[in-house]
């Protein structure tokens, strides 16, 4: 096994143990009501939320040069221009 997925399986026992021992009930605002919720419940949903924004921002974005090469790829071979270098002066 890779020191990845070694580090993948303590975290995760470390959560688990974490959040079981964290069962008892606590209470939770939520706008205007009170609800009596467990405490398990409320930290596994801040995890479970924490990791998806974390996976959506952590994504590659697509940037102006890959649109750019996903263009060229597109176009056939003919009608690729190559930059002048006053143009390649101009960009850099």
């Amino acid at each position: 096994m890779s020191g990845k997925t070694i580090f993948i399986i303590i975290l995760t026992a470390l959560l688990t143990i974490f959040l079981m021992v964290n069962t008892e009930p606590v209470d939770f605002d939520f706008l205007v009501s009170t609800v009596a919720v467990s405490k398990l419940l409320v930290i596994g949903i801040c995890i479970i939320i924490g990791f998806v924004i974390g996976f959506i921002v952590g994504r590659p974005r697509k940037t102006v040069t890959s649109y750019d090469a996903e263009i060229e790829r597109n176009q056939p071979v003919s009608t690729k221009k190559e930059l002048s270098d006053e143009d390649r002066d101009y960009i850099s």
